[in-house]
């Protein structure tokens, strides 16, 4: 109950203060597209675009950007405090992406590198749950072992639901297991995965930007609506980094949670498939980034777990 508590209130702080990006808007309240990427025009952009088509879609609808500063001269305190939200998430990712972007001379690089940095000073938080998979599997004999002695035993006796308990954490402490510990970094992952879509959406060198053939601002299902079916390749990949890295991450401590965590998980992966297609590009580069990242690590973890036994 304590764990479903602290989702809701996790997920109510999230939609609070996300949200940012407001959708520029024609007189007839209809959402300003550009036809060449079909992307959605964001009103409340952080910099100056430099395509002359985007910049004339703005002026058109008296956006004023001339006071925006230019991308490549971005600054975290840029356009001053806008909130919590924005000046401690957005505004220095989208600083750190650009800064590198510029040097990489292409953005889409920059996105990647900033995926890669963030998850390599994660590295402790992130070991820590991959290793919780591991330690389970050779808690599991043991855990199986106390299952079947309490089976046939009455779930209503407080007395010997405490003495199970007590047993089940004796193995956890053995073999070093914190159930909760496999939270934090998905906690983390969610205003990450937020920030970035902010930065996509309000940075026009990145949403203008291509990167491999694809446009960074644009998405599987309007690119696909143009013709566009190279941008598949993005649903797969996502899709299948998704699953392999909860796949990885699995650690069930009873056969009622394993239940629990493989509904959870086909849940996720649908979820994630069908939001995939009207996710910018970009965001889905960041994600499969942040997967393979996850994906590698917990295989050097694991082969580094069987090494040590």
């Amino acid at each position: 109950m304590k764990k479903k508590k602290l989702a809701i209130i996790l997920a109510a702080l999230i939609f609070t203060v996300t949200g940012c990006t407001q959708n520029l808007k024609d007189d007839e309240n209809k959402v300003v597209t550009y036809d060449k990427t079909g992307q959605t025009i964001t009103e409340n952009i952080l910099c100056r675009p430099t395509n002359e088509d985007v910049i004339k879609i703005y002026k058109d609808h008296k956006v004023d950007i001339d006071k925006l500063p230019e991308c490549s001269e971005f600054k975290i305190t840029s356009g001053g405090y806008e909130g919590l939200w924005t000046s401690i998430f957005v505004k220095p990712l989208a600083w750190l992406i650009l800064t590198i972007g510029k040097f990489l001379q292409n953005y889409g690089f920059g996105l990647i590198i900033v995926s890669l940095l963030i998850r390599i000073v994660m590295i402790p938080i992130t070991k820590k749950t991959a290793m919780q998979s591991e330690n389970m599997k050779k808690a599991q004999p043991a855990i199986d072992k106390i299952e079947k002695k309490y089976k046939n035993k009455p779930k209503d006796d407080k007395d010997v639901m405490m003495q199970k308990t007590q047993e089940t954490l004796a193995v956890y402490k053995k073999y070093n297991i914190n159930p909760m510990s496999g939270c934090l970094f998905s906690f983390l992952q969610i205003p990450l995965f937020f920030a970035f879509l902010e930065a996509v959406n309000r940075v026009p060198a990145l949403f203008e930007e291509t990167f491999i053939g694809f446009h960074l601002g644009t998405t599987p299902i309007v690119a696909m609506t143009k013709g566009q079916y190279i941008y598949v390749i993005l649903l797969i990949i996502t899709i299948a980094t998704t699953y392999f890295s909860f796949k990885l991450n699995a650690t069930a401590t009873s056969p009622d949670q394993e239940k629990q965590m493989k509904f959870m998980t086909r849940f996720m992966i649908i979820f994630i498939a069908i939001a995939s297609f009207s996710l910018p590009a970009g965001i889905a580069i960041y994600w499969n980034t942040t997967n393979l990242f996850t994906i590698l690590q917990n295989l050097w973890v694991k082969r580094s777990s069987k090494e040590n036994n």
